[in-house]
């Protein structure tokens, strides 16, 4: 993993849409349905909006439909931290970027083979990096 990204909350939403922010930094979900990448099936891969880490690879991307992007496994063990969530009177684990601390979406243990995994991932979070062909 390359070093932290570390920035003050003026620099982020300098960067950042406000979306993206809200997102990323403070933890909100876009609406269901709604994302740039739900129903994309172009080759590449995805990084985080804040940082550029690679996260997942387009092969990993399955349609869950739960309205977000979702991924069986990112691209490499350490692109993702995870942390337990108990937001909203539930428990869930937190999916974030490793190198700057966005906020990505959760992961569920109910995803097809071979992890059994779905990441469900903010299309916000994201930005697709296509391959060449």
């Amino acid at each position: 993993m390359a070093n932290k990204v570390i920035k003050t909350e003026a620099e982020w939403r300098a960067q950042l849409t406000p979306e993206q922010f809200a997102v990323t930094r403070k933890k909100a979900t876009e609406r269901p349905y709604t994302g740039e990448y739900e129903h994309t099936t172009a080759p590449g891969t995805y990084r985080c909006v804040a940082c550029g880490q690679e996260l997942f690879a387009s092969e990993a991307k399955f349609d869950s439909g739960c309205g977000w992007p979702s991924f069986t496994a990112p691209i490499t063990g350490p692109a993702v931290a995870e942390e337990t969530d108990r937001a909203h009177g539930m428990v869930r684990t937190e999916v974030l970027c490793s190198r700057c601390d966005s906020h990505l979406g959760h992961v569920f243990p109910d995803g097809p083979g071979p992890t059994g995994l779905r990441y469900c991932i903010n299309s916000v979070a994201l930005k697709l990096d296509p391959r060449k062909k």
